[in-house]
């Protein structure tokens, strides 16, 4: 019989709730506990029969877990407990600063070795299933530009930002592809776009009590690095109409390459989308399936860091090689 994985979570926010509620439609793994940096006794699990232990102690428990989901933030979190974690547990993570993926692979990859441990970083979405995707289009179709869109959606980030702006009371952006953009993309014509040419960007602000909407909305449309390179659209909305019409975090995109093949430049695309009704719950559901593949890594006696691209496709699925290629192939 196949031994059920022992599976930790560290971080309770949205993604830790997600990552439980995975692990219960899994039945190959069983969550161990959940570590957490508030006081054990202040975290309320969607199943309470799951401890939940102070992050402080999580290193007498390295001997009953065999893999560690690590829930916390890209920003400030993850650069922290990665490294300190990758050396004491097998790892699964969604690092999702694009820019700095090769310097926390080095990060991870040296303790993870030293102790004979797999660390899986920036499993999600994008990075993640779209890293993938990019691959297989670059790869099948060499000649050729590859394309992601993101969205329609709820970007994390951006809505952080635009609450942050004095006389933001509640504040969520979305991120929307261009139509028109992906429309000459899927047609091959392979044109070069510029980023305000293939996202838009659209606030619902909840105002402050006084506060100057011009001031707010001219505030968030020259910010730099999240909204001044695109088109913004700043809607002010009451409270009540926030949180019927804006609680969910829904989000989704594309990955769309165009490319030609054979002798006569025969065009060809090939596309992945995802439709994702929450972000945080997807995420976690492909942590989850990554921490499965870790596992089976480590038993198979690999060590050090690891990314989607490492990975075989049949080392996400509980089910053997034998019943893949029988009910898959």
């Amino acid at each position: 019989m196949t031994p059920v994985i022992r599976v930790a979570i560290a971080g309770y926010g949205n993604l830790g709730r997600g990552t439980q509620a995975a692990i219960k439609q899994s039945p190959d793994m069983r969550l161990v506990c959940v570590f957490s940096r508030r006081d054990p006794a202040s975290v309320t699990l969607i199943d309470q029969s799951v401890p939940v232990y102070a992050m402080d102690d999580i290193e007498q428990y390295k001997d009953e877990i065999d893999v560690l989901i690590l829930c916390g933030g890209s920003k400030s979190d993850l650069p922290e407990q990665g490294p300190a974690f990758a050396g004491l547990f097998n790892i699964v993570d969604s690092f999702d600063t694009h820019a700095k993926i090769p310097e926390y692979f080095a990060a991870l990859d040296a303790p993870a070795k030293a102790a004979g441990k797999v660390a899986m970083l920036s499993v999600g979405w994008d990075p993640g299933l779209f890293s993938i995707n990019r691959l297989y289009g670059e790869a099948i179709l060499p000649v050729g530009e590859t394309y992601t869109f993101w969205g329609k959606g709820l970007s994390q980030g951006h809505s952080d930002a635009i609450r942050r702006v004095s006389g933001v009371k509640s504040g969520v952006q979305y991120t929307i592809p261009s139509e028109s953009a992906m429309a000459r993309v899927r047609n091959g014509e392979q044109p070069t776009l510029t980023t305000r040419e293939k996202h838009t960007r659209e606030c619902f602000i909840v105002l402050a009590e006084g506060a100057d909407g011009d001031a707010v909305r001219n505030t968030i449309v020259s910010m730099p690095d999240y909204f001044s390179d695109y088109d913004t659209t700043v809607n002010f909305i009451d409270q009540q109409t926030f949180e019927h019409e804006h609680s969910a975090m829904p989000h989704g995109g594309f990955v769309i390459r165009s490319g030609v093949s054979g002798i006569d430049d025969t065009k060809q695309v090939l596309e992945f989308s995802l439709t994702l009704g929450s972000n945080p719950e997807f995420t976690s559901s492909v942590l989850v399936a990554y921490a499965r593949a870790t596992y089976k890594m480590h038993q198979a006696g690999e060590c050090g860091a690891k990314t989607v691209l490492d990975v075989a496709p049949g080392l996400l699925s509980p089910k053997s090689p034998a019943q893949l290629r029988k009910e898959l192939l």
